[in-house]
């Protein structure tokens, strides 16, 4: 049997690394320069989480995001984001209601985001990947 893989695939898998790379950044960046490290350890603190917890949260959305960028194992680091997604369902987000215009933000973004990474662990690196996960394949 012939596997049949558009030519554009991988560039689409390269699409939605790079975007979710970037949406890890830009979720850090929040955290960074509006929240401030501090007052993300005590809104961490606030919920019951161990304020450390901000900081390892911080460093695992900036590695992370480098990580898709630039295809360094991008399908491990998908995988290994999902759990940090779905913390933010089950300790802010999920009491919240379904959507994210609720107050406080409901939990549909961190569910689709966390979609989108088990997506990009099953389709692959895509194009360009400086590392890819399995080396000598592109997807």
């Amino acid at each position: 049997m012939t596997r049949f893989i558009p030519a554009t695939a991988p560039i689409g898998a390269t699409l939605l690394r790079v975007s979710l790379g970037s949406l890890f950044l830009a979720h850090l960046g929040l955290k960074v320069f509006v929240f401030t490290p501090a007052g993300t350890v005590g809104f961490f603190e606030s919920i019951g989480l161990p304020g450390p917890l901000a900081y390892i949260t911080m460093a695992a959305e900036f590695a992370g995001g480098v990580a898709l960028i630039l295809g360094i194992y991008a399908r491990l680091v998908a995988l290994a984001l999902i759990p940090l997604l779905l913390g933010t369902i089950f300790t802010v987000h999920g009491a919240n209601g379904f959507f994210f215009n609720n107050a406080g933000g409901g939990w549909e973004y961190p569910a689709f985001w966390s979609i989108t990474l088990a997506v990009q662990a099953l389709i692959g690196d895509g194009a360009f990947a400086l590392l890819p996960t399995l080396p000598g394949r592109v997807g």
